[in-house]
């Protein structure tokens, strides 16, 4: 008898032992997972962090010498600056709202109109993600270049041609979320609206569309912090007075050797960047994405 009490006291999980964890320090745990977090932490900083600590440094000293904020100074006194600020914001703007709307077209007829090849669509948008944007406007030269079927319209050396450059390719940014939204929709809503004699575009207005908003959403502010900080498209089309932040700062850097007003310039685009895609990750924190 004792000696099966004694057995039963030895079953493992009823007593705890002498090295169990849940009693263990844990602070060497806490020095290894700092040991392992170093590495990539010092290359963070290495490769990223350092260049634009450097870009920054740069930015707050003059050609005169010393340390001042006289380069912001000067850059935000210039037309240049205040020009090609206004340029961006509106290419910027116009380019969310033209791919917010043809992306929420082309992703319903994909998702909600049944047509041979809808799958393979689909899934040709994934890979037309992983284009180039120069690639883009150089075929779009064929057709609008000086040498292009229409090029007696000189339309993609305008503002305009760069607007459409711009929808062209980022329209598909705003495609990708929505089409995973509409693939969660609850077919049973649609089918009892349309059960219920609602019409296509009520449903889409009420029952649709309102599912999707946070995707849209989160496919917009996506496609706002890339065309603000778009270059190629820009420099591809050669439209002679789109000067965007991105060219202002080739140009300064560049053209013009003057590199405490190009990294000025360049830390103002960085600050709205990271401020746009602050929101832009709010925004696909609440769709989930």
């Amino acid at each position: 008898m004792a000696e099966a009490v004694g057995r039963a006291r030895a079953v493992p999980g009823r007593t705890r032992p002498r090295g169990d964890s849940r009693t263990a320090d844990p602070a060497p745990r806490s020095r290894t997972a700092l040991l392992w977090a170093l590495p990539p932490v010092a290359a963070l900083g290495l490769f990223f962090l350092y260049p634009l600590a450097l870009v920054v440094r740069q930015s707050l000293r003059p050609d005169t010498g010393g340390t001042s904020f006289r380069p912001y100074a000067d850059v935000f006194a210039s037309e240049a600056f205040r020009h090609a600020l206004w340029t961006t914001v509106w290419l910027a703007l116009a380019s969310t709202a033209g791919c917010l709307v043809l992306g929420s077209l082309l992703a319903l007829v994909i998702a909600f109109v049944p047509f041979p090849g809808a799958k393979a669509v689909a899934r040709f948008i994934d890979v037309y993600l992983s284009f180039p944007s120069f690639l883009i406007t150089l075929a779009l030269l064929f057709i609008y270049g000086t040498t292009g079927i229409l090029g007696s319209l000189r339309f993609l050396t305008t503002p305009w041609g760069v607007l459409l450059a711009e929808i062209t390719y980022f329209t598909p940014f705003v495609m990708r979320p929505l089409l995973a939204a509409f693939g969660q929709l609850d077919t049973a809503q649609l089918e009892a609206a349309g059960s219920l004699g609602a019409r296509a575009p009520r449903i889409v207005r009420q029952v649709i569309l309102p599912e999707a908003l946070p995707a849209l959403a989160a496919g917009g502010s996506l496609v706002l912090v890339l065309c603000l900080n778009e270059f190629g498209i820009v420099l591809f089309t050669g439209a002679k007075g789109v000067t965007t932040l991105p060219m202002l700062v080739y140009g300064k850097a560049i053209l013009e050797s003057d590199y405490p007003g190009a990294c000025a310039v360049a830390v103002v685009d960085v600050l709205i960047s990271t401020g746009l895609y602050g929101l832009y990750r709010v925004v696909s924190r609440r769709a989930g994405a």
